[in-house]
């Protein structure tokens, strides 16, 4: 007992405990949230008629105005401080996901998914997040922190969604996005731990004098958020259409929540290690492979007949590598450009992953309602993460 409690005390030293845990937290209520909207396409087609295409439209832009407001947070955050962000964010992200229930037609939804959106990267996103404990962190801990951040974000999924299955079926789907709404009030004094405190010299790191506008002028850096972008896309429309996939199968609508929560399960082990390795392992060669497993992945799951059992394994593999590729993309951007703009920087690269993420979500829900299949959006998922590998290869 002794030798394990001396463990875990080495593992929350250094910053991870006061600082990653809290991030990692908020990061578990935002991508749960997040992961479960595609939960909400059918019954709220089915409420309002609003059709298959204009809703997904409506989920893809709530992407969209995340990754566009991610810049934006980080530049906030080091105005006013990240807890101020955090805090304003989580309140505005319950409101506004309240109001969806008011909604009366795809527009007013996607307007109000669009602030929800935007407010997310506020309450939980990433590079916000990321930013936070990077500087807060020991540099030899910085990478286990953000697995542990990345982490949470799989926790999220594996609790938030089949609460908000069950949820959509126990109290219709606007009792559930009510319910969505409390847990971003439930963790908004989370942001306590982001207070201001006195600077410690030993977890900064020296800067170049502008490493923002360095970065935005080098295209290693855009070849990097390039690569995020096809995560974006795989991510966005597993995340969005996954449900319809099984659904379209003939398989139970409750294994939809099944299926992201054994995706979150795995994701948690993915995140960790992920972050782990980048102490020691070639960051472009981690998301070379981690491209390369998710190719294979689609393309053995689409090739095979579609059971219960495949599509329980085809969320073992898919989330051993959802989140993975955060810690060595964000690791790398830091690596290079140092960690006092990596909230800015890695919310540039944030903001081309959910432009990927746009494209992967509304360009499902059009071509499933043209053809009623998904096989063009399997097909692209593939070459793109061929793609991404190539590029992170020497």
């Amino acid at each position: 007992m002794r030798h394990a409690r001396a463990w875990i005390g080495n593992c929350l030293a250094g910053g991870i405990g006061a600082c990653a845990l809290p991030a990692a937290l908020l990061f578990a209520v935002a991508m749960g949230q997040r992961s479960s909207l595609g939960l909400f396409l059918s019954p709220i087609n089915t409420s309002t008629g609003a059709g298959f295409a204009a809703l997904s439209f409506a989920l893809a832009a709530s992407q969209l105005a995340a990754g566009l407001s991610q810049p934006l947070c980080g530049l906030l955050s080091e105005r006013f401080g990240a807890a101020r962000v955090v805090a304003v964010g989580a309140v505005l992200v319950a409101a506004s996901s309240a109001a969806t229930v008011l909604a009366g037609s795809a527009t007013s939804l996607a307007a109000l998914l669009i602030v929800a959106g935007a407010a997310g990267s506020a309450a939980g996103g990433a590079p916000l997040l990321l930013g936070i404990v990077g500087q807060r962190v020991v540099p030899e801990r910085r990478g286990l922190a953000a697995g542990i951040v990345s982490a949470g974000g799989s926790c999220g999924q594996m609790a938030v969604a089949p609460l908000a299955q069950g949820s959509i079926v126990t109290l219709g789907w606007s009792g559930a996005m009510l319910l969505m709404s409390l847990l971003s009030l439930l963790v908004a004094p989370l942001a306590l731990a982001f207070r201001r405190r006195n600077r410690n010299p030993v977890l900064h790191d020296r800067q170049p004098p502008d490493p923002g506008s360095a970065a935005l002028r080098d295209p290693g850096f855009w070849l990097i958020s390039a690569g995020f972008g096809v995560c974006g896309f795989h991510v966005g429309f597993l995340t969005a259409h996954m449900p319809g996939v099984i659904e379209a199968c003939g398989q139970p609508a409750a294994l939809a929540g099944l299926w992201l929560a054994i995706v979150g399960a795995c994701n948690i082990a993915g995140s960790i290690v992920s972050g782990a390795l980048t102490q020691t392992r070639s960051m472009p060669r981690m998301l070379a492979g981690v491209y390369l497993a998710r190719a294979l992945g689609v393309l053995v799951f689409v090739s095979m007949p579609v059971t219960q059992l495949g599509l329980l394994l085809f969320a073992v593999w898919m989330g051993t590598t959802y989140m993975a590729t955060v810690p060595p993309t964000s690791g790398l951007i830091a690596a290079r450009y140092g960690n006092a703009r990596l909230a800015r920087l890695f919310g540039v690269a944030m903001l081309v992953h959910q432009l990927g993420g746009f494209a992967g979500v509304w360009l499902g829900g059009v071509v499933f309602e043209a053809s009623g299949r998904y096989d063009g959006l399997w097909a692209a998922d593939v070459v793109l993460s061929l793609a991404a590998a190539a590029a992170y290869l020497p």
